[in-house]
């Protein structure tokens, strides 16, 4: 799986768990939290979709390598190595 589709289903499980959050002007550098908005129940969904989605395991300890769209698709992408 390339950079470009990991970057494509975070970004989809990220809008379907945040339907506020626009693709469009989603940056690679927005945290999710802190510019987002999301909660904690809302980080604990989207890594549980895309455990579901990309057939990994994610401990809670790596949640903060989840926190922008840049560092989520860095650590799915060697993850899925």
């Amino acid at each position: 799986m390339t950079r470009d589709e990991i970057r494509s289903v975070f970004i989809d499980e990220l809008t379907r768990i945040a339907p506020d959050v626009e693709a469009a002007t989603l940056s690679d550098d927005d945290h999710l939290m802190d510019d987002l908005g999301l909660d904690s129940m809302d980080i604990l969904n989207l890594v549980t979709a895309l455990q579901t989605r990309l057939g990994l395991s994610v401990p809670e300890t790596d949640y903060p390598r989840l926190e922008t769209p840049e560092k989520a698709v860095d650590y799915l992408s060697r993850k899925l190595g």
